[in-house]
């Protein structure tokens, strides 16, 4: 499910899930009926969560849903989504967060939205990952500008990768973003540092939870 209402985004991020999972799983894409058009501020994604609440009840009103994917890097309404349906739920972030650093390599984070940089290392402090964590790096310029244009995104990005892994020691670099998820299967072929990038991580979460 995601967030943001472009549907263009909710297709490009459907693709991504279906190339991960398979055929042995298929995926359909639901963008949410309404809430903000990108998650980019704190009060954004608190908005957002009802609305992901809503469209999950609705994905799996008729019985043939088998998990929930909340593709946003903030993980609005994932713990709600859990224990109104009882499903295998997986959250980008919280997916990404926990793969990048379960080898115990240090790990940083890349992204584009300022305004929801304490909330991101929050997240990384209540999933016990502090101790590992290097830092974020944010890419120049605003979030809406940068995913108008996806030649700057895929520059600044990679330049925000560079300096988590040269300045902050990372090993391992997550990419904060659902949106951001073409980008972040270019930056794992053009980037020495090992790439985690959030839609694909989660899909392998969820794929690891229906099999349990």
């Amino acid at each position: 499910m995601n967030p943001n209402t472009s549907a263009t985004t909710t297709a490009m991020m459907t693709a991504i899930a279906r190339r991960a999972l398979g055929p042995a799983h298929p995926v359909r894409g639901v963008t949410v009926a309404r809430g903000p058009r990108m998650l980019t501020d704190p009060a954004a994604l608190r908005a957002a969560a009802p609305e992901v609440l809503a469209a999950g009840a609705a994905a799996t009103a008729g019985g043939d849903c088998a998990a929930l994917l909340v593709a946003a890097f903030g993980d609005p309404g994932l713990a709600a989504l859990r224990a109104a349906t009882g499903l295998p739920v997986a959250g980008l972030g919280e997916a990404a967060l926990l793969e990048a650093a379960a080898d115990g390599a240090p790990f940083g984070i890349a992204t584009t939205t300022p305004l929801l940089a304490d909330a991101i290392t929050a997240r990384v402090a209540e999933l016990g990952l502090s101790d590992r964590y290097t830092g974020l790096r944010l890419t120049a310029g605003a979030p809406e500008r940068l995913s108008a244009d996806p030649a700057v995104l895929l520059d600044r990005l990679e330049r925000a990768v560079r300096a988590c892994a040269e300045r902050d020691g990372a090993r391992t670099v997550v990419i904060g973003g659902g949106p951001l998820g073409e980008a972040a299967e270019e930056l794992g072929a053009r980037c020495a540092v090992r790439i985690v990038a959030p839609i694909p991580a989660a899909c392998r979460s969820l794929a690891r939870l229906l099999t349990e």
